[in-house]
């Protein structure tokens, strides 16, 4: 079967990573028989230069036509003081909402061989920890209706409205029930409910969505507790499902507590198995071009593309064995190397996970 990819680069340090990510696609591609077709296209700073818009028509049609989208990263320096709705990030929002996007998948795994790279106490992590953010991605305080007012006394005063609908809420549980189940089979649902209108619909909706997976078990957290909970006992969790703010800076706690940032991929999907893929990290245009950024968040990217979009669990297994292999050999880029470690460049990371997949 021949699978449709399309690719943004983006800016910064983004072209490095995704062409190794690229790399090991084609080594799980000859392992598996599996066939990529990969069209490239501009978003954010690059396509700024290019075109004059951070998303140009031409890539949002390319994305819509393909399977899948793999997306290295968008902005820099260059481009901050352009005018809010023309800078990077407007394209990648306006991507995500052009391509329906609405359920954003962030995993957490501390892996064995980089223990000593969390800022948790070893009795903390224990075996390590492996936790996936669900984060509602296009609703809530972020899309509701915001504004400015005079009052009478107190000069300027701003608003900013957090709404949910049963249809968005009932959604997104059903992406962290369904994910819930490949897992460990347990969900935990986030909100505010002893404060927040919106927070108990919330509530509510996961609820109703619950009875529909008997096989899945579910408990019900406050925000303030859930951040607590994240850093005393991160274990106790599998699947932590969210609105779009709270999954806003919980995801972003939960993958300090892996030590690197460099090491977080993440998925943006919506109905269907079409999906966005990309690494958590910025465009870090400090080190751009310098061999020196850590590939791995988005070959991991790769690897929840085969699993989430394509279905090839055995493919993206293969993957994240393979990292973990080049982990525990004690090869390690400079954002998570440590003492006895070796350190190595963009290239030559993204060449050993290939011949570990290759064999």
């Amino acid at each position: 079967m021949k699978y449709d990819i399309a690719v943004l680069p983006g800016d910064g340090i983004g072209p490095e990573v995704t062409e190794e990510a690229l790399g090991v696609l084609e080594a799980v591609g000859k392992k598996f028989g599996l066939e990529f077709s990969i069209k490239k296209a501009l978003l954010g700073g690059c396509a700024i230069d290019a075109t004059g818009h951070p998303l140009p028509p031409e890539t949002l049609e390319l994305c819509r036509s393909s399977s899948a989208v793999l997306l290295g990263a968008v902005g820099g320096a260059k481009w901050d003081n352009l005018p809010g709705n023309m800078r990077p990030e407007a394209g990648l929002l306006g991507i995500r909402a052009g391509l329906g996007l609405f359920a954003n998948l962030r995993p957490a795994v501390i892996y064995p061989a980089l223990k000593d790279a969390s800022p948790l106490r070893s009795d903390i992590i224990k075996d390590g920890i492996d936790i996936l953010v669900v984060r509602e991605l296009t609703g809530g305080m972020y899309f509701g209706k915001k504004g400015r007012y005079e009052t009478e006394n107190e000069g300027t005063a701003a608003f900013d409205t957090e709404v949910y609908s049963t249809q968005e809420i009932r959604r997104i549980a059903r992406v962290a029930f369904e994910a819930a189940r490949k897992r460990k089979k347990k969900v935990t649902s986030v909100d505010k409910a002893n404060v927040l209108e919106s927070s108990r619909l919330w509530r509510e909706v996961v609820t109703v969505v619950a009875k529909d997976y008997p096989d899945v078990e579910l408990n019900h957290m406050y925000v303030d507790n859930a951040a607590m909970q994240l850093i005393r006992c991160p274990e106790q969790f599998d699947v932590i499902v969210t609105s779009n703010m709270f999954g806003d800076i919980l995801s972003d706690e939960a993958s300090m507590i892996t030590g690197s940032i460099g090491m977080l991929p993440s998925a943006s999907l919506g109905d269907g198995t079409f999906g966005l893929y990309e690494p958590v990290h910025g465009s870090a245009p400090d080190i751009a071009g310098q061999d020196k950024a850590n590939p791995i968040a988005t070959i991991l990217s790769v690897g929840m593309m085969m699993k989430y979009s394509f279905g090839l669990d055995d493919a993206a297994k293969e993957i994240e064995d393979a990292v973990s292999k080049v982990l525990e050999k004690g090869y390690r880029t400079a954002d998570i190397a440590s003492e006895g470690t070796r350190i190595v460049g963009t290239k030559e990371m993204g060449r050993l996970i290939r011949e570990a997949i290759s064999g």
